[in-house]
């Protein structure tokens, strides 16, 4: 019983990332295998809808490896969420807070804040434009960038990859420009 309480606590930095960071290494050593979850939204559609699309068109049982990563992603998360919860109250730091109320969230009693994500919001202009245009825009990012933020920020700096370097970069700056500049503006609008 004192493993399900272990791990039913948020693990520090200081063991989560080099647990993380482990990942690669071990991916590198068991088939020179690289992280990252965003190639495989191509591999299920290459192998699930075969259209006449060149970009589907590869032999995509040799990445079978990345969907079975992404079911066990899945399969973790499900369990995680159904039987290893924290039972503690989600903490959010008292000026995040403050600032976020400052800008019309109110409800802060899930993982991610109801008034922006809930599903009954999904059809309204603000459901639209953080679930709908957001989502495509960061599809749209990923593919463009070559790759997603765990894949250039995890595995491209470990290996050195300076496209990677640039990405991470540019992932961060794009952050604190929409949090900072673009999230008060957007969030006036749609309210």
């Amino acid at each position: 019983m004192e493993f399900l309480n272990i791990i039913r606590q948020p693990w520090p930095w200081y063991v989560a990332g080099p647990l993380i960071g482990l990942t690669v290494p071990t991916l590198l050593l068991i088939g020179n295998k690289s992280f990252g979850i965003s190639s495989s939204l191509r591999h299920i559609c290459a192998a699930c809808l075969p259209a006449n699309i060149s970009f589907f068109h590869y032999d995509w049982k040799k990445e079978v490896w990345n969907l079975f990563f992404v079911a066990g992603v899945l399969l973790g998360g499900f369990v995680a969420t159904r039987f290893l919860a924290n039972p503690d109250s989600i903490s959010i730091a008292p000026r995040t807070v403050v600032a976020l109320q400052a800008l019309g969230v109110r409800d802060f009693s899930g993982l991610m804040p109801a008034d922006l994500f809930a599903l009954s919001n999904l059809f309204t202009l603000k459901g639209l434009f953080f679930s709908v245009i957001g989502g495509l825009m960061v599809g749209f990012g990923t593919r463009w960038a070559g790759g997603c933020t765990s894949g250039h920020a995890i595995m491209g700096l470990s290996n050195l990859q300076w496209p990677s370097l640039v990405a991470t970069i540019c992932f961060m700056v794009g952050g604190f420009v929409m949090t900072h500049l673009l999230l008060p503006f957007i969030l006036a609008w749609v309210n």
